[in-house]
């Protein structure tokens, strides 16, 4: 009789806890959404005076005018093996998975970062063993609600370790989440911290690693990412689709309960 009320603590105990990782995750996305809407309204306002300011010089402005890739920070340069619309996506999984989890989201987010340690084993384990293909597209919400560029160089580090190898790329993106700082620590600015974070990957810290962080390789192809998201009108991240369908707004989702969508749609 005491074993069985102690299993039924402990029971009670892990319930209790993912209920928790999942109230932490839907108040940052919440959060995020706010901060999103706030920065939405200041660039509105700001672009009204802007074409105000604009019209004084709109002949100027059009004698130098070129062609939009002027704003960019270079040519978009993608990821080996990315795929997808512009290729956008960095795959993980096999080809032949029955079914695709796409994930949106921002190596300085506090909520993708609960959503990684919560479904982390779960999603490695469906990828492992050719359930499930996940492609991983890196966006700058937090840079662009918090100010900073972290999330824009630790999404080009993202990018240069799948140039390395696909397997490389899955490593340390868990090791990003894994050392992910304080929100309002912009640690990830600094390339010098990602080069060291690599030395936790076998075979990562490498010359052609190293330069492709500080050169900014892919910095234009996270742009280009983070205007898709925007397109699409996602609201935070991290916003993760199965199949198409948004599951992280079903608030019983739990690891098990993922497993078993995927297992299901693959029928």
């Amino acid at each position: 009789m005491p074993s069985r009320f102690v299993c039924a603590g402990v029971s009670e105990k892990n319930r209790e806890g993912k209920r928790a990782a999942r109230e932490r995750l839907a108040a940052e996305r919440e959060k995020q959404k706010a901060a999103e809407k706030r920065r939405r309204t200041l660039i509105v306002g700001a672009a009204v005076v802007c074409v105000l300011g604009l019209a004084a010089v709109i002949g100027v402005v059009a004698a130098n005018s070129g062609d939009d890739s002027s704003s960019d920070a270079g040519p978009v340069v993608a990821p080996k093996g990315a795929d997808g619309k512009d290729k956008l996506a960095i795959p993980v999984g096999k080809d032949s998975a029955k079914s695709t989890l796409e994930i949106w989201e921002d190596f300085r987010c506090p909520a993708c970062k609960t959503f990684e340690d919560t479904y982390r084993s779960t999603i490695h384990q469906l990828a492992d063993a050719g359930e499930l293909k996940v492609q991983y597209h890196l966006v700058t919400l937090i840079d662009a609600n918090m100010q900073g560029s972290g999330s824009l160089r630790a999404a080009n580090a993202a990018g240069c370790a799948q140039d390395v190898g696909n397997d490389k790329f899955r490593d340390y993106h868990d090791v990003l989440y894994e050392n992910q700082p304080e929100e309002t620590d912009d640690a990830y600015a600094k390339n010098d911290k990602l080069i060291e974070l690599a030395g936790k990957v076998d075979g990562l810290d490498t010359d052609a690693f190293k330069s492709c962080v500080n050169d900014g390789r892919h910095d234009s192809w996270v742009n280009k990412s983070y205007k898709a998201f925007q397109d699409a009108k996602y609201q935070g991240t991290p916003t993760v689709r199965l199949n198409g369908k948004d599951i992280l707004s079903d608030q019983s989702l739990t690891p098990a309960k993922f497993k078993k969508m995927v297992e299901d749609a693959n029928k």
